[in-house]
């Protein structure tokens, strides 16, 4: 066998090569996700999903010559995360450009970080730091300031993105992207300038994030096969953190088909690591329709495989529908009259059998959208079977949720108030915050409610960050913004994870739950997310994923069975040198907490002892131990 060294399962004898699992995991604590058969120890993989699961005596019969066989070491296994929204294909493409602060404890690091890759930057490229971070986490609570980039990186231009509020550029940057003092303000935002006249290197969404992305996209981009390097790096830092799975929510700037080309290929080449659904979205304002009729004529929703595949449009199907997620400024109000060619693609869409999702962030904007889609249900086209669904909904009205029941949607949620959450809290208020979103009235409407992160501009594609913010309601920077009775359970936050995205793209049937026949997708955690203590649960990472039977992912004691990768190219590259999300100690294994625990352990060997001394199996007294090390 091609085996760790492992005992308890021997290869069955003359069991043929054809009939054998290829892959058996055992020695494991599975949370199956599947109320039928809720544990295991043991899990069998033949052609890509489950032959079996239960004790080494059930896996055993499907043991032969050649089946590797893994030892979990008694670690946690999950069913494969799925992020039901996150901007994978466009993050792909620009991965290895990208210093992550995502995880960075403190504004010196993340300084430090800026300053020592200043030193390895190429002249006439950036260093970019695009999303993922909140100064929130940081020990210092505060943001860089533009002087402080400028001496950490005088001659590399610095860009340096805020949430979808705005974004710092060094002087270098400035100049790098033209900006002057005759440089007009763009539609939505505003270039801060000083009392010269000239740019201070500041820009603010107010409230479009448009002038921060299309000052993002003037820096230079990879070619062609540093492209498929940095999506396969990137789809291995995702599953770096257990996930199998995501549904792609397009974007802006995202271009169908040239910027889905590198995906494609790495699909067609059999190496994706992760499985993507992904969306198209109209990019220019005023030809949406004209987009939306040639996609159609094209291509097919669930056309694809199990690896790559379309699953509908969104999520905007037109720019005049979308409002923005900028909490530090006011909601905006949309323009009158949008309706009337929101319509017209929503109806489109509907009689040709596809699926949609659409970014809104207000109830204002939902209720609008739900008017239009009332209007269609008279024409018999809601609820018609297609896959439709709003992503966000921070504040969704009760009034709102009981009609997307009734046309048949769903919705998909991010942890954006992780990231976000005190913006909100000091526009809004406390009390407002405890209902954004309100997934708890989600779930009672029995509305599909799926969680994703929508990274990478926000908030951080680590979906233990999302996790953690669904059981705890804390923020990053440990602001707690949801009353306990708001909170979900492990196992129902971990359900919205897997279940909840594959209901989103149809396959509730092959994956989301370990069971047999179902899609061999799973995570052996580093630490056991059911036992942890909740400030743990952002620091669980998988030590082995495992996605249609191929080890995509290894680390720890399972280090080295992974498949292997191309190095990191360009060599200077951020990711070659401090790699993607930064990892930090968690919380439960620091001196602390340690103490505690140590404590817990000392009463509960004392109640042992009494225990046993109520039983007779133990003299009154402990007995006296002479050591001479301890004698004065």
């Amino acid at each position: 066998m091609t085996t760790m060294p492992v005992g308890g399962v021997t290869p069955l004898p003359g069991i043929e090569d054809g009939g054998a699992a290829e892959l058996v995991v055992r020695n494991a604590r599975i949370h199956t996700g599947d109320p039928a058969r809720p544990a295991a120890t043991a899990v069998a993989v033949r052609g890509g999903r489950i032959t079996a699961l239960g004790d080494d005596a059930v896996i055993a019969r499907h043991v032969g010559p050649r089946t590797r066989v893994v030892d979990a070491l008694g670690r946690r296994i999950v069913p494969g995360l799925n992020d039901s929204h996150l901007h994978v294909i466009r993050g792909g493409l620009n991965y290895v450009l990208e210093l992550r602060w995502d995880g960075v404890p403190s504004l010196r690091q993340a300084l430090a970080m800026l300053r020592e890759q200043a030193g390895r930057t190429p002249k006439g490229q950036w260093i970019r730091v695009v999303g993922g971070w909140t100064p929130e986490q940081f020990a210092e609570r505060r943001m860089p300031t533009v002087p402080e980039l400028t001496a950490a990186a005088p001659d590399t231009p610095v860009f340096v993105l805020h949430l979808y509020q705005s974004a710092l550029l060094n002087r270098a940057a400035v100049r790098a992207a033209g900006f002057t003092r005759d440089t007009p303000d763009p539609r939505g935002g505003q270039i801060v300038r000083g009392r010269d006249g000239e740019p201070t290197g500041l820009l603010l969404a107010a409230p479009s994030a448009l002038v921060l992305y299309s000052t993002l996209a003037a820096a230079p981009a990879l070619g062609e096969q540093d492209r498929k390097t940095s999506t396969r790096h990137f789809l291995r830092e995702l599953n770096r953190f257990g996930l199998t799975s995501a549904v792609d929510a397009a974007g802006g700037f995202q271009n169908f088909p040239e910027n889905y080309a590198t995906v494609t290929e790495l699909a067609r080449d059999g190496e994706l690591t992760l499985r993507i659904a992904y969306h198209l979205f109209p990019q220019t304002a005023g030809q949406e329709l004209d987009d939306l009729r040639r996609w159609i004529e094209a291509v097919r929703p669930d056309e694809g495989d199990e690896w790559l595949r379309l699953n509908g449009a969104g999520e905007n199907l037109t720019w005049a529908a979308a409002d923005f997620e900028n909490f530090s400024e006011p909601r905006p109000e949309l323009a009158a009259g949008y309706e009337g060619e929101f319509e017209k693609s929503v109806r489109l869409l509907m009689e040709n059998g596809w699926g949609f999702r659409l970014h809104a962030t207000y109830d204002e904007t939902i209720r609008r959208d739900l008017a239009v889609f009332e209007k269609l249900a008279a024409d018999g086209l809601f609820p018609a079977g297609n896959r439709w669904l709003f992503d966000h909904a921070e504040t969704v009205s009760p009034r709102s949720l009981e009609r997307i029941a009734a046309l048949g949607g769903s919705i998909s949620v991010q942890n954006r108030m992780s990231f976000q959450g005190k913006a909100f809290v000091d526009r809004y208020g406390a009390e407002a915050a405890a209902h954004t979103p309100p997934v708890k009235e989600m779930l009672d409407l029995g509305l599909p409610v799926a969680a994703g992160t929508d990274a990478t501009r926000v908030s951080s594609y680590n979906p233990w960050v999302a996790l953690h913010w669904l059981v705890t309601g804390r923020t990053v920077g440990d602001l707690c913004l949801y009353p306990p009775d708001r909170l979900l359970s492990r196992e129902k936050a971990l359900e919205l994870y897997t279940r909840g995205g594959a209901r989103m793209t149809g396959e509730s049937e092959t994956k989301g739950v370990l069971s047999p026949g179902f899609l061999a997708d799973f995570a052996v955690l580093s630490h056991d997310y059911f036992a942890v203590h909740d400030d743990d649960i952002p620091h669980i990472e998988s030590v082995l994923t495992v996605v249609g039977g191929r080890l995509v992912h290894a680390a720890a004691e399972f280090e080295g069975l992974d498949e292997e990768i191309p190095p990191v190219s360009p060599s200077w590259s951020p990711v070659a040198h401090f790699g993607g999300y930064q990892a930090t100690m968690p919380p439960g294994l620091t001196g602390a907490r340690q103490a505690d625990r140590l404590a817990e352990a000392v009463a509960a060997s004392e109640q042992h002892r009494q225990w046993r001394v109520a039983r007779g199996f133990a003299p009154e007294s402990a007995p006296q131990v002479f050591d001479p090390c301890f004698v004065l």
